[in-house]
């Protein structure tokens, strides 16, 4: 099996441009500082507000939520592990989605009272909908040229084994 067929190489590779870097940028800073938000501010940002949209053990999935979002964030800025950080933001995205934001439309969301309705959804939806697509893109495509991703996909293609029998050179 060739060295590019490895399960680091799978994960690294990405044959995306580097202007890729300003998705890579937004979103990675937007879960980045949310997730410290959330240790900051956990009556309002944290378990209190896991708590106030009806999720249950707040205290235990607010602070998941935060140190998640931290760790994915960071990764996603640095272009390291791109794609499997992508992959839990898209869950949390599609929670915060369906959990805070759906119940919007028929008036019922818990943490948007007086809201209702298609473009209150829509409104309150903005950052969520623009994250779950920003790590969807980036699941799809990886990092990009200019990522730790590219530079590690890049040694995993070019460091090829010595056939056996055959002696290094020095």
């Amino acid at each position: 099996m060739s060295r590019d067929h490895t399960w680091p190489a799978r994960l690294t590779a990405t044959t995306a441009p580097a202007s890729v870097i300003w998705i890579r940028l937004y979103v990675g800073a937007v879960f980045f500082f949310e997730g410290i938000l959330k240790f900051l501010y956990p009556e309002r940002l944290g378990a209190g507000r896991f708590d106030k949209a009806g999720i249950p053990a707040p205290e235990f999935f607010g602070p998941l939520d935060g140190v998640l979002e931290i760790v994915c964030g960071a990764l996603i800025l640095a272009g390291l592990f791109t794609r499997p950080a992508a992959v839990p933001m898209i869950v949390n995205m599609l929670g915060a989605l369906l959990i805070t934001k759906l119940p919007i439309l028929w008036g019922e969301a818990a943490l948007f009272t007086g809201k209702s309705g298609w473009w209150d959804f829509v409104h309150e939806s903005r950052i969520d909908l623009a994250q779950l697509c920003g790590s969807a893109f980036l699941l799809i495509v990886g990092a990009g040229a200019w990522s730790f991703d590219a530079r590690l996909a890049q040694g995993a293609t070019t460091t090829t084994p010595h056939p056996p029998g055959r002696k290094t050179p020095r």
